[in-house]
């Protein structure tokens, strides 16, 4: 496989061999690929997360447990009035 960069990458893959940390632009590659797989493992066990807690949260509702959308609004605003008052 042959892979043709632009030059603002091409200067990326150099400032990470002077660097040091990486001795051919090969590992520098191998790097990027690793956090990218990283990467996407995470983003996929976020969003695995959050369906999780979407559901919870319906079922919440389904049985009738949910708070008033103005009561929740009124105790953010209060949580936020008193954090700012205990850093004044």
């Amino acid at each position: 496989m042959n892979i043709t960069f632009n030059p603002e990458e091409e200067q990326l893959i150099q400032e990470k061999l002077k660097s040091g940390k990486y001795a051919t632009a090969y590992d520098v590659i191998v790097e990027a690929l690793r956090l990218l797989e990283e990467r996407d493992k995470e983003y996929e066990k976020w969003v695995e997360e959050t369906r999780e807690k979407v559901a919870i949260g319906i079922a919440q509702l389904d049985r009738g447990e949910g708070i008033d959308g103005e009561v929740v609004i009124a105790r953010l605003r209060d949580k936020l009035k008193k954090a700012g008052e205990n850093q004044a």
